[in-house]
């Protein structure tokens, strides 16, 4: 089983735990902790997982490029 697969059948165990404790939590601090913990390990797997899928050539194309960057008031005009 090669990375992207251990990855995604790891999101999917988490996404299960994550239902699980749902439908089980009491909304004691115990609780809201473990789920922050479950929702954060989900996004650190998912981040691995889109890294692996990045063509690595692609990616040092882009570094090479110019690209105008975003001044926060480009958002509000």
């Amino acid at each position: 089983m090669n990375n992207k697969q251990q990855l995604k059948k790891q999101i999917n165990q988490t996404e299960l735990q994550i239902k699980r404790l749902l439908t089980h939590s009491n909304g004691t601090e115990v609780c809201e902790d473990l789920y922050n913990s479950l929702i954060l390990k989900k996004a650190v797997l998912k981040k691995q997982l889109q890294n692996l899928e990045k063509n690595p050539l692609v990616e040092s194309v882009k570094k090479l490029l110019p690209h105008k960057e975003k001044l926060i008031c480009d958002y509000f005009s």
